[in-house]
């Protein structure tokens, strides 16, 4: 399945669960930043606005009136399901899902449905997406999101939040910035978005903050070999330290041996020629040195924060 991240600041969205804490709160914060929410969905609810758009039942109403394409759904674990199947089932197929502890059983359904119908599913468990300047699905911080020609996916939330940030401050933005989540099944994985980010001609070189656990930084080297990806990589490590056998952070972050080792992911990387860094503060300096200043520097300095 090739996988299309991109939209931009006229694709139409909805949230389901917008009458929720988090759907009021991250909708509003969302239509700040400058992403066209056009409806909520929140089944059985007696609301028929929130943050100044209309509330529905379910999302075929959603659609048929507002002609959504996009969804962020902040609903409960166990609701995740059903809810991705009432907007596939709607015409919807971009589904961004940050909801942590969505039933194994209950992803591998979602993964076929998405994968069956040709949606494009970014998570569980993530913080969302955004193309930096225009348009932003979920709840990642404004001052990280500054535009410009690095290419960033992250398994981690804060890391990648701090690192984004601290890039800003070097004059490096963002062009395509994908959260794919810490779980174990979740619709998209680094190696899926090789080839968007090999052909975008907005994106001149690719991060990627991966951790220990799993074989999701293996298979992304394999992907940029079989590709031939000729831009600039680059990649941080979290996990480093941690010991054999514990679960880190996240679900999938859970090492056997010497399956899923930072070591073993580092000697991966390297051979496809991606530079590993292995601290933020060696990233930040490797990466900025690497890519011209984007813009003139009107964040405030880490001292001052």
């Amino acid at each position: 399945m090739s996988i299309n991240p991109r939209i931009d600041r006229n694709t139409p969205v909805i949230v389901q669960g917008i009458t929720g804490r988090a759907g009021q709160m991250h909708s509003r914060l969302m239509m700040h930043y400058g992403t066209r929410i056009v409806g909520g969905v929140s089944p059985g609810a007696k609301v028929g606005e929130v943050n100044g758009v209309p509330v529905f039942a379910h999302c075929a109403d959603a659609v048929a009136t507002t002609g959504a394409r996009a969804s962020v759904l902040l609903v409960g674990a166990m609701q995740l399901l059903e809810a991705m199947q009432d907007a596939v089932a709607a015409g919807v197929r971009y589904l961004v899902t940050p909801t942590e502890g969505m039933p194994v059983h209950d992803a591998l359904k979602a993964w076929k449905l998405c994968r069956d119908t040709g949606t494009v599913w970014i998570g569980g468990s993530t913080p969302g997406m955004a193309i930096p300047g225009e348009v932003k699905l979920g709840f990642l911080p404004d001052d990280s999101l500054k535009p410009g020609t690095l290419g960033l996916m992250s398994k981690s939330g804060t890391l990648s939040y701090e690192a984004g940030f601290r890039l800003a401050l070097r004059g490096v933005g963002t062009s395509v910035w994908i959260g794919v989540g810490g779980d174990p099944v979740k619709g998209t994985r680094f190696a899926d978005l090789v080839p968007f980010y090999a052909g975008d001609a907005n994106t001149a070189a690719l991060l990627i903050i991966g951790e220990i656990g799993g074989s999701e930084e293996e298979e992304f080297a394999k992907a940029l070999i079989e590709n031939k990806f000729g831009k600039p990589a680059f990649a941080l490590i979290a996990g480093r330290s941690a010991p054999e056998g514990v679960t880190m952070g996240h679900a999938g972050a859970l090492v056997h041996g010497s399956h899923g080792t930072y070591a073993a992911k580092r000697a991966a990387l390297e051979a496809a020629g991606v530079q590993v860094f292995g601290s933020l503060n060696e990233m930040v300096a490797g990466v900025s040195a690497r890519l011209p200043q984007e813009f003139p520097k009107s964040l405030p300095s880490i001292k001052q924060l």
